[in-house]
């Protein structure tokens, strides 16, 4: 088993930025993925980023590239997710996961966190 804690989120105007946080804990693989999705009400849950183990390569959902930025931190089991010039459309639920490999469906992935809100305000 993988547990997922996410920290960071919660409410920001528009423009403005917030740093996402997941720790991984348990049993960890020695090579695995790690991405974000988000899930805003009435939708479903949708991609957002990924970053391979190694090499650490990033994969974005094209409505937020070259606002977010995921990076990882292998020696702490964390994965941060920087979002940058935040839009209303932003405004979601986003949960962290963890899988073998990189996927942009959620039935891709295996373990989940409970998710934090993000809120941006117009």
């Amino acid at each position: 088993q993988v547990q997922l804690v996410e920290s960071g989120g919660g409410l920001v105007q528009a423009g403005g930025s917030l740093r996402l946080s997941c720790a991984a804990s348990g049993r960890i693989f020695s090579s695995y993925a790690m991405g974000w999705f988000r899930q805003a009400p009435g939708k479903e849950r949708e991609f957002v980023a990924a970053i391979s183990w190694r090499p650490p390569n990033a994969y974005y959902e094209d409505s937020v590239k070259g606002r977010f930025t995921i990076s990882r931190d292998n020696a702490k089991n964390t994965v941060y997710l920087s979002m940058n010039s935040l839009k209303p459309e932003d405004t979601a639920v986003y949960y962290c996961t963890n899988g073998p490999r990189i996927g942009y469906s959620p039935g891709s992935w295996n373990y989940w966190g409970q998710g934090t809100q993000v809120t941006v305000s117009s």
